[in-house]
């Protein structure tokens, strides 16, 4: 079995920016791979990362196609997430090495610039955030908005910017427990659910009154 399905880590409880200290400090050596990053920082790495995707999709104007690859690989990130191991990736990604000092003082920053985050954003409402079930449902809620995002349907207004604020606060929400980013991910993504339903019925009305004018 290929070590990318093997390597689980934790629900982590510490704010991000401590996340990234203790990271940070866990680094030895000249050189780390990517393999090594991602278990280390576990859960919290993966939401990072999911975060950064839905960037392109958080204004109504979305880019044709780009939807397509970047809710693929965000469906691969939310399966990692939902079932705490690390997602499938190339080995050629997960084996590269990468300078240990250099990204050593890059996260340090890092840590730096979310602490101001973590004074704004949390924990409350734990009842969504402090338990296993929880956090796969919140992990489920990901893997359902990536899945929305993945659709190719850019033109259309709001269609990927809705999963993608779903997608951004349910990340946000768990990296920092906060249960009230939380919620309000559920709810873009019921949005979601209706605004794609409201548009699939406004097709089949306007394709059944295209046919009928033609009996």
């Amino acid at each position: 079995m290929d070590d990318s399905t093997t390597i689980e880590f934790r629900d982590s409880a510490a704010p991000l920016g401590e996340t990234l200290r203790q990271l940070a400090r866990s680094i030895e050596g000249e050189r780390v791979t990517v393999r090594e990053l991602l278990s280390m920082v576990g859960e919290q790495g993966l939401l990072l990362a999911l975060m950064f995707l839905t960037v392109p999709f958080l204004l109504p104007i979305s880019i044709p196609g780009v939807s397509t690859v970047f809710g693929a690989v965000a469906i691969l990130i939310s399966l990692g997430i939902t079932f705490n191991r690390v997602p499938w990736l190339p080995d050629r990604l997960l084996d590269r090495p990468l300078d240990a000092v250099k990204l050593t003082a890059a996260i340090e920053k890092g840590a730096d610039r979310f602490g101001r985050v973590d004074r704004i954003s949390h924990p409350r409402l734990q009842r969504l955030t402090d338990s296993k079930a929880m956090n796969r449902l919140a992990g489920l809620g990901l893997l359902l908005g990536s899945t929305l995002l993945i659709f190719p349907l850019g033109l259309v207004p709001f269609s990927n910017t809705l999963p993608a604020w779903g997608i951004l606060l349910l990340a946000a929400g768990q990296l920092q427990r906060d249960g009230l980013l939380i919620l309000l991910g559920y709810l873009f993504l019921l949005g979601t659910l209706v605004y794609f339903a409201a548009l699939g019925i406004g097709v089949l009305t306007g394709a059944q009154w295209v046919v009928n004018m033609f009996q």
